[in-house]
C-alpha cells in the first residue's frame, strides 16, 4: 500500500467501521473507503444516488468530503445532508428515495474517533458480510472507475424535524433532555418540544470537547447528572441521547436509571394493546421478561431473542415484520406505523411520551408494576480478538454437555440453550445467563439474570466464571458483580 496512504484493517468492525483519526485513517484511507462503498453500491445499482451525512466532531465534514470524493469517482451521485444523526440519515433514504446511505460519525467514541455507518437496502446497515466485502475491496483495491456528480441538500433538518413530529401528546410530560453535547442537541430538545412536552435542557449546546463526558447513555456520569437533573425540576422523565442519536437511555421520575430491556417491555406492552399478534425482536442480553409476559400473551404477541448488535436486530425486525425491537444497549427499532425499522432515539424517546401519554400511572410506577428481576450489570472480561470465538466455541460444547448429563446450577437443571450469539442458557425457575464475544472489543461479555433472587444471579455468574478461568484465556473484567 503506498505509503501516503493509512488504514487500519482493524477499523472495519462487525456492522460499522471506526478509526482514530488521523492516526489510524488519515484523509487518503477515508477517500479508500469512500471508493470501497462506491463500487459495493454501483454493483447493486447502476448510476446509483447516495445520501451522506456527517456528526458535529471537528473533522466530520473533512473525512466527509474525502469520502465523498470516492464515492464520486466511482460513479456515484452524492446527495450531502449536512449536519445530522444517523437516523436523519436513515430517513433521508426513505424521503429521497436514494439508493444507499453514508453517515460519518463516531457516535459516542471520544475525541479522535471517526466513522461511518452505511447501508445500501433502506433502513438496514451493513453486518459482517457486507463490511468483510468491503474491507476485501479497499485492501486490494477492487475499486470501479467512474464518474459521479455531488448536490447539496439544504435545510434537511426540518424535514427530518417535521416527518417525527407529526403525533402530539395530549398530557403535559415535562422532560429533561441530555444530549452530552452530542450533535443530538440541535434535534431532541425541538422535537419533544413540538410533540407537546415541556423540556429542561442539560448540555445540548454542541461541543466537540465533549467537555463534561462522552455522550453516551449508558455512562453512569452522563446518568448521574440527569438523575440529579429530574429529582431538582420534579421532571416526569429524562431522556440520555448518545453521540449520533440513534440510542437514549431514560431516567424515570424518582431519579433511577431503567435498564433499556425493561423500557422496552413497557413499550411493547403499550404497543401490542393495539397491534394484537405482533412480533418483537430483543437482542440476547434482555431481561427474560418478555418470554412469559401476560400482557404480551394476553395480545398473542411473540417475542424472538437474536444477535446483539443494532444491524442484526434491524435485519431480523425487517425479515420477521416485526413492529419492533429493543436492544439492551438503547437502540431501539420500530417498524410502521410507528417508524421505518432503523434505530432513532428521539422517535424512541417520543414513544416513551405516548406510552405516558396512554397511562395514568408514572414510569417509575409502570416499572414497578413488572414482575421483579435481579440482573447484573454487562461485564465484560478480557480475551484477545484471535481466541474470543474459540473461548465461546468451548463453552457451548461444555454448557450442553452440562445439560445433557444434568448437572445442577445452584439447585437447578438447565432446560433451554440459545447459541444466536455467543450462548444464552436458561434454568427451571426462569434464570438465565449469557457469554458471547464483544463485536468491537477484544472481551467478552457476561449477563446474568434471575426472577427469584440476587443470590440465584450471582451464582450463576460464579458458574460462568470458573469455566471461564479453566479455559486459561480470560483476563480482568472491566467490572463484576
Amino acid at each position: 500500500m503506498d505509503n501516503s496512504i493509512i488504514i487500519s484493517p482493524l477499523g472495519f468492525r462487525e456492522y460499522d467501521a471506526r478509526w482514530l483519526y488521523p492516526e489510524s485513517i488519515n484523509s487518503e484511507g477515508i477517500k479508500l473507503v469512500g471508493k470501497g462503498f462506491g463500487t459495493q453500491v454501483i454493483k447493486k445499482n447502476k448510476n446509483p444516488r447516495v445520501s451522506v451525512g456527517h456528526d458535529y466532531r471537528s473533522y466530520s465534514e473533512e473525512v466527509k468530503k474525502n469520502f465523498i470524493e470516492g464515492l464520486i469517482s466511482t460513479g456515484c451521485n452524492v446527495e450531502d445532508i449536512g449536519l445530522c444523526l444517523s437516523p436523519t440519515a436513515y430517513y433521508s433514504q426513505f424521503d429521497l428515495n436514494t439508493d444507499a446511505v453514508a453517515m460519518i460519525t463516531a457516535s459516542h467514541n471520544e475525541n479522535g474517533w471517526t466513522g461511518i455507518k452505511m447501508g445500501i437496502d433502506k433502513g438496514l446497515t451493513h453486518c459482517i458480510e457486507e463490511m468483510t466485502d468491503l474491507k476485501d475491496i479497499v485492501l486490494n483495491k477492487k475499486f470501479v472507475e467512474g464518474k459521479g456528480n455531488y448536490k447539496k441538500i439544504d435545510n434537511y433538518k426540518e424535514k427530518y424535524i417535521s416527518y417525527l413530529t407529526k403525533n402530539k401528546i395530549n398530557k403535559k410530560i415535562k422532560a429533561v433532555v441530555a444530549c452530552g453535547n452530542g450533535t443530538a442537541g440541535i434535534f431532541a430538545p425541538e422535537i419533544l418540544r413540538k410533540i407537546g412536552c415541556e423540556v429542561i435542557e442539560l448540555d445540548c449546546n454542541l461541543d466537540y470537547t465533549f467537555p463534561k463526558y462522552n455522550p453516551n447513555p449508558e455512562d453512569m456520569k452522563m446518568l448521574h447528572e440527569i438523575a440529579k437533573c429530574v429529582k431538582e425540576n420534579n421532571a416526569n422523565v429524562g431522556f440520555g441521547f448518545d453521540g449520533d442519536g440513534d440510542r437514549v437511555g431514560v431516567i424515570d421520575d424518582k431519579g433511577n436509571e431503567i435498564f433499556a430491556d425493561k423500557i422496552g417491555l413497557l413499550m411493547a406492552r403499550n404497543i401490542s394493546n393495539d397491534n394484537n399478534n405482533s412480533k418483537f425482536i430483543v437482542d440476547v442480553k434482555s431481561t427474560g421478561l418478555f418470554q412469559n409476559d401476560k400482557i404480551l400473551k394476553k395480545n398473542k404477541c411473540e417475542t424472538i431473542y437474536w444477535k446483539t448488535g443494532h444491524s442484526y436486530i434491524k435485519r431480523k425486525v425487517n425479515e420477521e415484520k416485526a413492529i419492533a425491537g429493543f436492544e439492551k444497549s438503547g437502540h431501539f427499532f420500530f417498524n410502521k406505523p410507528l417508524g421505518l425499522g432503523y434505530d432513532d432515539g428521539i422517535n424512541s424517546a417520543i414513544q416513551v411520551c405516548h406510552l405516558l401519554n396512554n397511562e395514568d400511572k408514572t414510569i417509575s410506577e409502570l416499572v414497578k408494576n413488572l414482575p421483579i428481576t435481579y440482573q447484573s450489570p454487562t461485564m465484560s472480561p478480557y480475551c484477545k480478538d484471535d481466541e474470543k470465538y474459540d473461548v465461546i466455541v468451548q463453552l457451548i460444547a461444555k454448557v450442553n454437555e452440562i445439560k445433557k448429563n444434568n448437572i445442577k446450577i445452584d439447585g437447578l437443571n438447565i432446560i433451554d440453550i440459545l447459541t444466536v450469539n455467543g450462548i444464552r442458557f436458561t434454568l427451571e425457575d426462569g434464570s438465565w445467563g449469557l457469554i458471547r464475544a464483544s463485536s468491537n472489543k477484544p472481551s467478552l461479555v457476561v449477563v446474568t439474570e434471575s426472577p427469584e433472587s440476587d443470590n440465584r444471579k450471582k451464582e450463576i455468574f460464579y458458574f460462568i466464571d470458573k469455566m471461564l478461568k479453566d479455559t486459561g484465556k480470560i483476563g480482568e473484567y472491566d467490572q463484576k458483580i
